[in-house]
Parts: structure tokens; sequence; C-alpha cells
């Protein structure tokens, strides 16, 4: 019997993870169907759509905007990592009706710098920017990696000195406003905002990237980000990478858990752009 797994949010007609999971269902010869499933909370409470999904058999689910925090809260075990987040996006049923929960996105956006980045996060200068849910899900993995300092630059300085106070860690971590930044150029440059989706930047120097940077942007498109291109006209030797290895890397994690079986992202992450290219 084919196994059932789906990607729930509202809205979910956008979803690229149904493409995604097929990718690595073909690649890795797995009997699994997946799908994006839409939850309307007017007509039917988060709870009692992920009951009835389990009552249909199907054995995982990622979770997207906007019930992180809700997954969070229905889960009966979590990982250390969606504690830390405060959000999952990832669901395994149990066999004895228990669900548990993971935050995957921080690992994908990791394994996307570190592998097809060829970048390690070990002894690097690190600058993220926004301190939002998107960042709470990533710090934890990347300290995991021993950076040699990480400092949280966002439009209110208290959000950010809030989210580094949470951690007891070996590497420092710093935090201010866009204007306090301090002036120095940074190894990987994160922008965790979502300034790029209205096709603008976070207030910050150009000095603050390096010949040799890497400049993230969690974003993607069809085309490179207006950050991305930012920081190539500030550089034009700099590294950038947009989010959609992120989106494939986090798919990968949960695929994994799901499966016992770790697909490779690089082909997966290069046909998802051939198609929207196209589409």
């Amino acid at each position: 019997m084919t196994d059932l797994y789906a990607v729930v949010g509202d809205p979910i007609a956008h979803s690229k993870s149904p493409l995604i999971h097929r990718l690595f269902a073909e690649q890795t010869q797995q009997d699994m169907a997946y799908e994006a499933i839409r939850i309307d909370t007017d007509d039917t409470p988060f709870k009692w759509a992920i009951e009835d999904l389990k009552n249909r058999g199907y054995q995982g689910l990622n979770i997207t905007v906007p019930f992180k925090l809700d997954a969070f809260e229905y889960a009966d075990s979590l990982s250390q990592r969606a504690q830390t987040a405060h959000a999952v996006n990832t669901f395994l049923f149990q066999p004895d009706g228990t669900t548990q929960a993971d935050n995957t996105d921080g690992v994908g956006l990791v394994n996307d710098i570190e592998l097809n980045g060829e970048r390690p996060f070990s002894g690097q200068k690190v600058l993220i920017l926004g301190a939002g849910g998107a960042v709470q899900g990533i710090l934890e993995p990347l300290l995991e990696k021993q950076p040699s300092l990480i400092h949280i630059a966002n439009r209110t300085a208290k959000r950010a000195q809030v989210l580094g106070d949470r951690f007891e860690t070996e590497t420092p971590i710093t935090a201010s406003g866009w204007e306090d930044i301090p002036l120095q150029t940074y190894d990987i440059i994160i922008n965790g905002t979502s300034a790029s989706l209205e096709g603008k930047l976070p207030p910050i120097s150009d000095a603050l990237i390096g010949a040799d940077s890497l400049v993230y942007d969690m974003m993607y498109g069809t085309e490179p980000t207006v950050f991305m291109n930012w920081a190539s006209n500030a550089h034009p030797n700099c590294q950038t990478m947009d989010g959609l290895g992120m989106l494939v890397g986090q798919a990968a994690e949960a695929f994994f858990q799901w499966r016992g079986v770790r697909p490779e992202t690089a082909s997966v992450i290069t046909e998802v752009r051939r198609l929207m290219q196209v589409s």
C-alpha cells in the first residue's frame, strides 16, 4: 500500500513541497504519495483537521504558515530544535497514535550553506538579519556548527537581544538595531527578513560585505532576489544564494525522518529551479 504524506497550510496552492517530495521519492525509489492540503480554520479547527488526516492513514505531515505554532501546541513530543524554535514544521505519526514533532528549517539552511554552498560555519563570523520565527528556527542548528561569533540585527534591537539571550553557548552572540551593527566584514550574512518579497532591503551598510562573504537570502524567486543583487553590486566576487536550497533541505530532513533514507538535494534544487523558470 502506498504511504500517504502531505503539507498543510493556508494558502497552500503555491507550495513546491509536493514536487520536491515526488522528486525525492523517485530518486530513492519510495512508494509514497504527497499532496498539498488547505486547512480552513473557519470551517475546521487545526486539531480536528490533523486528527482526520491521522484517521485517514497519513503517516506524516509538513506544516507551513500559519500553523507552525498550532503544530507546536498539538504535538505529543517535541525535538530539542522544535522546543528551541517554539515552532513545528514536521509531524511523524507513531503507531501508538501519538504525534512526534520536529523543526527542520534550521538544518535545511545549514546543510544548504555547508553542502551546496561549500561554506562550513565553523570559525566564521555570522551576521543574521531579522529576529522573527524564521530566524528562531535556524539558530540552534547553526550554533552546533561552532561559528566564531553571531550578531543578530533587527528593526527593534530588544527583540534581537531577547532571542540571543535564549541560548547558552560558547559562541558569542550579540544583538543590535540596524544602525548599530558592528562595522566589520562578516563571512556569512543571512537575511531572515521577508523584505525581498516586497522588493525592499534591510537598511544596512554594504561595508559589512567582504570580497569572500557568502550572502544568503532566505527568500527565493525565479530571479536573484533584490538582496542578492545588492550584495553582488557591492562586491561582485562575493557568493550569493537564495532560500530555495533551504526549502529543499528542510524537506530532505523531514523525508529522512519519515523514510529512513536521506535524499540528495543538489539535483532537486536544480530541477525545481528549472521548472520555476518555465512555469
